[in-house]
C-alpha cells in the first residue's frame, strides 16, 4: 500500500452525549443527525473545501487545505447548531464538540488519513466544551490570526 505525507488541517467534531441521546429515542436521534448532515454539516464542509474522510456513527474526520477554513467551517456549524437548539429542551439537544489541529499526516492511498495530526485533533475534539466551542491548537491560531478576526484579541 503507498502512502503520502502532507501538511493539513483536521477538524474532528463528535456530538455530546450521543449514547444518551440515542438510548433515550435512536430513531429520531438517528434522523436528526442526518439531515444535519445533509442540509447543515456536509454543505458547510463543501463550501469550505473540506473533504470528509471518515464517518464513526455520531463523528466525523474532516480534512481541509487551510486552517482558516477549517476554523471557519466549525464557527459556521457551531453557530447554526445555536439557532438550530433554540428551543430545544437541553437534554434533547444535539450539540457538537470540535478539535482542529494543523499538521503532518499520512495519506493511505485509499484515501484514508493517519499519524500525529490526526490523533491531536481527536484528543483535542474531546476537551473542547459543547455547544459554541471550537478547540484549536496554538499552531491553529498562529497560523490563522491574520486571516480571522476572531483571534485578534488573543494573545
Amino acid at each position: 500500500m503507498s502512502e503520502r505525507r502532507k501538511l493539513a488541517a483536521i477538524l474532528a467534531a463528535d456530538v455530546v452525549g450521543y449514547s444518551r441521546l440515542a438510548g433515550s429515542d435512536e430513531d429520531r436521534t438517528l434522523a436528526r443527525l442526518r439531515a444535519l448532515r445533509s442540509d447543515l454539516i456536509d454543505p458547510t464542509i463543501a463550501v469550505h473545501t473540506g473533504r470528509v474522510v471518515k464517518r464513526t456513527g455520531d463523528g466525523t474526520l474532516v480534512e481541509f487545505r487551510s486552517v482558516v477554513d477549517a476554523v471557519r467551517c466549525a464557527i459556521e456549524v457551531q453557530n447554526a447548531m445555536l439557532v438550530r437548539n433554540a428551543g430545544v429542551p437541553p437534554d434533547r439537544r444535539i450539540e457538537f464538540r470540535i478539535g482542529i489541529h494543523i499538521g503532518d499526516i499520512v495519506e493511505e492511498s485509499d484515501g484514508d488519513l493517519m499519524g500525529d495530526g490526526i490523533n491531536i485533533a481527536a484528543r483535542l475534539e474531546g476537551l473542547a466544551k459543547p455547544a459554541c466551542r471550537v478547540r484549536p491548537t496554538s499552531r491553529c491560531v498562529k497560523s490563522s490570526r491574520n486571516s480571522l478576526s476572531i483571534w485578534a484579541s488573543k494573545p
